[in-house]
């Protein structure tokens, strides 16, 4: 399956994270403030679009919504916290 435009965006979004992250991570966790937009491309892509999981980042191995504006994503040597602003 194809990724649609939103779906593209939001992997985008993700790998954007995966770049970042190792700049603010600090005893194996991150915080990363997304944009309101940028958050909700996000949660559509990983918990509303049904998108294939061999389409998200492989560096990726778990996710889950914790909360209205938190998304948890786990990598092999980090938690990411991303936060909507």
């Amino acid at each position: 399956m194809d990724a649609n435009l939103h779906q593209q965006q939001g992997v985008n979004h993700l790998n954007r994270v995966l770049g970042y992250y190792p700049f603010v991570a600090e005893d194996g966790k991150a915080t990363v403030h997304l944009t309101f937009e940028d958050w909700n491309v996000v949660a559509d892509t990983l918990f509303r679009m049904e998108t294939p999981r061999e389409i998200l980042p492989e560096a990726i191995s778990s996710f889950k919504l914790a909360s209205d504006s938190l998304i948890v994503l786990e990598t092999s040597d980090c938690v990411i916290e991303l936060e909507m602003l």
